[in-house]
């Protein structure tokens, strides 16, 4: 009993201090927007303010990489995701010999440095009269997210029981009533989890899309910037407000996850 009260104190002491070490950061970030100071810092303390949310409100130049990174982001998700889910399809069902190679090969993108596959896809796509911007940056990206979106997809098929879907041909149904109705509701909370990885991934990437940008700025490459040539707390205001955002859209999803299995359950109660 001793040495499970201690493991379970170690384990609570652990916990707590991860998510201190996470947290901390965070909560500094948005303590140094309401400092009346133009550097973005908490130290030394020059009074409170509200302005900073007033000079985000007029940085028209962040809002339009925001909304770059956005359109990335939504470029990113539409392509990578279905091109995630076909590999990841493809593994599951091939048993050649090259399985091995071909799994390496899909895998190799997220494994080269970002600043290599920016390059690479410059100088490729540019033999071909395409140039930098919005579209270039959704390629370059998509060539390493795809491959987040077919690990996350393709260990949730590790677990699915084919004789479900066997059961389903056996009974008349085709290739793509298998897939629609069977397959891809199995798949529902890998493809969610997956694209929400894709979409945050393509917001915050830096290295491969600076190099394929052309025009286009995004919120990374927009703040990096910035830094060179003088960072106010505006950027912490826009960061407070992309945590808030978070934060609220999670708690939402959670209630609503919660409602759907507490409703879940008294389905099962009711029918036993």
């Amino acid at each position: 009993m001793k040495s499970e009260t201690i493991m379970r104190w170690g384990i609570r002491f652990y916990i707590g201090v991860f998510f201190t070490y996470l947290f901390i950061p965070l909560i500094i970030m948005g303590a140094a927007t309401f400092n009346d100071s133009r550097f973005p810092t908490v130290s030394p303390w020059k009074g409170a303010t509200l302005k900073w949310f007033e000079a985000l409100a007029q940085d028209g130049a962040m809002w339009q990489a925001l909304w770059t990174s956005v359109i990335v982001a939504a470029g990113v998700l539409v392509v990578a995701v279905p091109i995630g889910i076909c590999c990841a399809l493809f593994l599951s069902t091939y048993q050649g010999k090259g399985k091995t190679f071909l799994y390496s090969l899909m895998m190799s993108p997220l494994l080269t440095p970002g600043v290599i596959v920016g390059i690479s896809t410059l100088i490729f796509w540019k033999g071909m009269g395409v140039s930098g911007g919005v579209m270039l940056t959704v390629i370059a990206q998509t060539t390493f997210i795809a491959a987040y979106v077919m690990l996350m997809v393709l260990a949730r098929l590790q677990r699915f029981d084919r004789t479900l879907e066997n059961a389903a041909l056996s009974l008349g149904a085709n290739q793509w009533q298998t897939f629609r109705r069977i397959l891809l509701p199995y798949l529902k909370p890998a493809i969610i989890s997956a694209g929400a990885i894709a979409f945050l991934q393509s917001f915050e990437n830096y290295n491969t899309t600076l190099f394929v940008k052309g025009y286009d700025t995004t919120l990374t490459v927009y703040i990096a910037s910035k830094v060179r040539t003088g960072l106010t707390p505006a950027v912490n205001a826009l960061g407070l407000i992309m945590i808030l955002t978070t934060i609220v859209i999670a708690v939402i999803y959670e209630l609503k996850r919660r409602k759907e299995a507490a409703q879940a359950a008294k389905l099962v109660a009711a029918e036993d």
